[in-house]
């Protein structure tokens, strides 16, 4: 730990006086402080700035910073959960990695966190902070206006740190008892939306759920009507959380036979079946350290699904043909569009699995929930047609946007994209007209003439027809989430001239 450092014994007794300094601190002021202080001083650098998480690991705060042999007031700004406006602080807090650099080029590194000084930063350590979890809680950094290595002060001062983090920790649940309740913290969604396209108050919310879990590795659960985009949204909540170095896995649980199912997600060894000439790594394994997402979960067999909960429960996974588990590290984001705890009320989903997958459910809105969006992302899909055919960008007439504006989109965001993909291709000038899109109007031209019993049917019509084709179909699950027996939803089907060509 000290053999890089200039006179080690030197070091190591101040550093050992720091340590019972920081040890008898009475509140947080004094011990953060002391904290950035003791590294500036320590590692003879100008600055010293700590930076901590809160509880939900979506804000990332400048508690103290230490410059020129004073400390500085401390500072209101605070990153937003995916810390994206800072590289360096992103790349340390995300990849739990220590960063070192000896020559800091301000032209290729962003260095809008270190504050403004007279002569330019030249050196910079910025070093993790575990807590008793072993999980990063904040960081520590060091800079120097000279070109220096500071590299060998990094696991003494990352030790010196997590000691004030778990005594931080000790003196906040010591005077909590005491103290005025704090305040709700409150986080902002990213701004860009997480690569995700709407403004809409339906999407802003999904955007402050997924700020929630950016960073913690619970299990997400996804759900939404098919369309809603809940692979984009899986991917976003890897892209822009603590796993984005790793790799994120897809796995559509509808799409294979219980058998093949079983042995891509768990993999096998050789010789465990007829046609196993050799070892083959599961998915489980391919995502280690990374995101696995499980797409139609509701599809998955009975008998994968208690496999399934073993690997949430335990961390652990045993391949098929083989006796021996082995560790894996990986998170699991699941989505689907049934109705699981109607599945489960049925027996055909299992009900611990259910809650073990349901940690933090994020349901996503139709596109008839978000009107608001359909026009941007009309505009978006039309660019990205253009450009995949190489052609100009396309003018909008009114009256299609009008056309579009006035429709439901029972299929969501995927049949709106699919509608401008066959638009582009219609399209022989530059404008793009009524003409050129498929739309079926949902209601009839003139609502006047109708009586009240014709509207009541027409509202219960276009209700069955919604959950019909929700549940793809599936009578006895589109019944169950109406509170209805089937047998009265097929006469309601009847009475209301719904086919199954309607669905």
């Amino acid at each position: 730990m000290f053999s890089q450092v200039p006179q080690p014994l030197r070091y190591a007794e101040a550093l050992l006086q720091r340590f019972a300094t920081l040890a008898r601190a009475s509140n947080s002021d004094a011990l953060l402080g002391g904290l950035v202080e003791s590294a500036a001083q320590l590692s003879g650098s100008e600055l010293s700035q700590l930076y901590l998480l809160d509880d939900t690991h979506t804000r990332l705060t400048l508690s103290a910073e230490w410059q020129d042999g004073l400390l500085q007031p401390r500072a209101d700004a605070s990153l937003s959960s995916d810390y994206d406006g800072e590289q360096l602080l992103q790349y340390c807090l995300c990849q739990n990695q220590t960063l070192s650099l000896n020559e800091l080029d301000s032209s290729l590194h962003q260095t809008g966190f270190l504050p403004e000084a007279q002569q330019p930063w030249r050196s910079l350590l910025c070093q993790p902070l575990l807590d008793e979890q072993k999980g990063v809680s904040g960081l520590l950094l060091i800079a120097s206006q000279r070109s220096r290595e500071l590299q060998g002060f990094a696991d003494s001062l990352g030790h010196l740190g997590s000691f004030v983090i778990a005594h931080l920790h000790l003196l906040q649940r010591l005077h909590s008892p005491h103290d005025e309740p704090s305040a709700p913290v409150v986080s902002t969604a990213c701004a860009s939306g997480y690569g995700l396209i709407g403004d809409s108050p339906a999407m802003r919310s999904v955007y402050q759920l997924i700020s929630k879990v950016l960073h913690n590795s619970v299990s997400v659960l996804l759900v939404g009507e098919t369309g809603t985009g809940k692979e984009l949204v899986a991917r976003a909540i890897h892209d822009c959380g603590s796993r984005r170095s790793k790799a994120f896995v897809v796995q559509n649980c509808a799409s294979l036979p219980e058998n093949l199912l079983e042995s891509e997600l768990f993999g096998y060894r050789k010789g465990a079946f007829s046609g196993a000439d050799r070892d083959h790594q599961g998915l489980f394994d391919a995502a280690n350290g990374g995101t696995l997402f499980l797409d139609e979960i509701g599809d998955m067999p009975l008998s994968l699904q208690a496999k399934l909960l073993r690997v949430l429960q335990e961390g652990e996974v045993r391949p098929l043909g083989s006796t021996r588990t082995h560790k894996v590290d990986v998170r699991i984001v699941s989505a689907t569009h049934h109705n699981l705890r109607s599945l489960v009320e049925e027996g055909r989903f299992r009900e611990d699995l259910f809650y073990r997958l349901s940690h933090f459910p994020i349901e996503l809105p139709p596109l008839r929930a978000r009107a608001e969006d359909i026009l941007r992302l009309a505009r978006h899909f039309a660019v990205e047609a253009a450009c995949f055919l190489q052609r100009d960008a396309y003018r909008w007439s009114e009256a299609a946007l009008d056309h579009l504006a006035e429709y439901t989109f029972p299929g969501n965001v995927r049949e709106l994209k699919g509608m401008i993909a066959r638009a582009v291709l219609l399209c022989e000038g530059n404008e793009l007209l009524p003409e050129h899109f498929s739309l079926h109007p949902t209601t009839p031209a003139d609502d006047n003439s109708m009586n009240l019993r014709e509207r009541l049917e027409k509202v219960e019509r276009s209700l069955l027809l919604d959950c019909l084709r929700k549940n793809r179909g599936n009578q006895t699950s589109a019944a169950s989430e109406l509170g209805l027996p089937r047998r009265t939803l097929l006469y309601r089907m009847q009475r209301l001239n719904i086919s199954p060509a309607d669905v």
